[in-house]
Parts: C-alpha cells; sequence; structure tokens
C-alpha cells in the first residue's frame, strides 16, 4: 500500500512518544470477523503526517526508546486534527534544520484515513520481520481526562500508556448504557474517544440512576475484546469519535459522517435518552 511506504526522514524533534503496538497478536478464533473489527474502526478518523504525495513520515528510534531496537522506524497517528496541525506548525519554527529537512517540512500535511485502515495493515503485516509500527497520540484533553477519573476511582497513575475510551454504566457494578439511534431504532453502546461527550451521555444517565459512572478502558482492551469474546452485546458496540473529529468529517466530506449515536455537531451528547 503507497501510502505506508516508510520515508525515511527523521522527525524526533518534538514531543513525546507512546508506542502503539495496539491490534497486535496471535488469536485463534475471532469473536467478530475481521472486517467487523474493521468495519467498527473505520468509524473513528486518524491524522498523519504525510509529503505532499500522501506518504507518511517517519521517525526513528534511538536504542532502547520504547522498548524498540535502536534503528526502528515509526509513524505517529493523531487521535486530534488540530494537535496534528500544531505539530506542523511547530516543526516548520524549528531552528536550524539542515536544507533537505528545511524543503521537506514546506510540503508536508496533515493526511486522515479510518482508525481501519491501520488495524488491517498491522494486522497484515504483525508476523512480518519489518512490520508495521505505529505511535499513537491521544488528544492531551483525553489523557488528562482519563487520568482524573482513574485517580477519582483511588487509582494512582502516573501516565496513560494507552489510547482512552470513555463508557458510560449504570453504576459500577451494572452494564454499559445503550443509546438509540434514530436512523432506525437499532440500540448502540457507545464507547467514546472523547471524555466530554461520555461526561454528555453521564448527565442524562444520572437523572435516573445516581450511581452512574464512566469507566475508563484501553483501546487495545476493547479491539482485544472484540477479537476473542463471543458476547453477544459485543456486536452493539459503536466507536465513537470526538466532536472535533466528527466536525472534520461533516467539514470534508458531509455525504459520509459516520452514523453514530453523537455525530450532531451542535451537541455533544446522543440523541435518544439511554435504556437498561
Amino acid at each position: 500500500m503507497k501510502s505506508f511506504i516508510r520515508l525515511g526522514a527523521t522527525l524526533g524533534l518534538v514531543g513525546s512518544t507512546l508506542l502503539g503496538t495496539v491490534f497486535l497478536g496471535n488469536v485463534p478464533v475471532l469473536a467478530l470477523p475481521e472486517q467487523q473489527i474493521k468495519e467498527k474502526l473505520d468509524a473513528v478518523p486518524v491524522y498523519l503526517i504525510t509529503n505532499d504525495k500522501g506518504i507518511p513520515l517517519s521517525r526513528t528510534l534511538s536504542e532502547g526508546q520504547n522498548g524498540q531496537k535502536g534503528g526502528a522506524s515509526v509513524t505517529d497517528v493523531y487521535l486530534s486534527h488540530q494537535e496534528a496541525q500544531a505539530f506542523i506548525t511547530e516543526l516548520r519554527n524549528v531552528k536550524g534544520k539542515d536544507p533537505k529537512m528545511e524543503e521537506l517540512v514546506k510540503s508536508v500535511q496533515v493526511t486522515a484515513l479510518p482508525l481501519g485502515v491501520i488495524y488491517q495493515q498491522l494486522q497484515q503485516t504483525k508476523n512480518q520481520p519489518n512490520r508495521l509500527v505505529f505511535a499513537f497520540k491521544p488528544g492531551d484533553q483525553d489523557i488528562r481526562g482519563a487520568m482524573d477519573l482513574l485517580r477519582q476511582s483511588g487509582q494512582k497513575v502516573e501516565q496513560f500508556k494507552s489510547v482512552p475510551v470513555f463508557a458510560v454504566r449504570f453504576a459500577p457494578d451494572k452494564g454499559y448504557v445503550s443509546v438509540n439511534l434514530t436512523a432506525n431504532n437499532q440500540r448502540l453502546i457507545p464507547l467514546f474517544l472523547s471524555k466530554q461527550d461520555a461526561q454528555g451521555l453521564l448527565s442524562q444517565v444520572k437523572q435516573k440512576n445516581p450511581k452512574a459512572d464512566i469507566q475508563v478502558l484501553e483501546v487495545d482492551g476493547v479491539i482485544d475484546a472484540l477479537q476473542k469474546k463471543n458476547d453477544e452485546w459485543l456486536k452493539q458496540v459503536v466507536l465513537v469519535p470526538s466532536q472535533e473529529s466528527r466536525e472534520y468529517i461533516i467539514r470534508t466530506q458531509p455525504n459520509n459522517a459516520p452514523k453514530t449515536p453523537a455525530t450532531n455537531r451542535n451537541n455533544s451528547r446522543p440523541p435518544a435518552a439511554p435504556k437498561k
């Protein structure tokens, strides 16, 4: 796939790295077919820094960085279009770049693609010695939100090493909240990539269920459950991208906005009341 050919540029100039070998692993039996898992992930846009030909830029890790061997190449994957664009701006403002780098950064851009495409590429290359490696970069606000919730629950956390997912429960000892997708009256269980969206649903649920809360999950665990568990309710799970990403989809592809419970660009909350 041309868009995943490594350019080989070293761009480790700004920011930290969160390595994600998410979605990898040998799973003999799938609870959901891989195509269905990919379709669920396709609802979430992610953002890569690419050159003018659409080829993602990669950077080389130093020996031992994030547990990788020296010389390994990694491609950053942003969950926030704004933060990907901010990185480009910061990169262009770095002083003292060599002439080749100076010319390269003039043409870089943010390119969006479905998360399911990355999942598919990882699955296809997982047994190859030079498999694809990505560094997933969730939005800073959602990382802070996930850590705050974990601390409020009594956990001691210093960092969050995955992509956070937020699920609303009727209570800590009860199941996840489902909502009505008004287009076809299908009930779905939203797993939010944004704490703010989860908070919007929680405020509705708490009116009748005071013990309702938000559980912080890791996208690794969600994918693992979809791959391994044979639970019927998993078919109802839908990943809801952040409002920023929903607005980006509507702005760039008005006829292809994902049909999730929270696609209303003016309201971060799902349109229908929750149901047990």
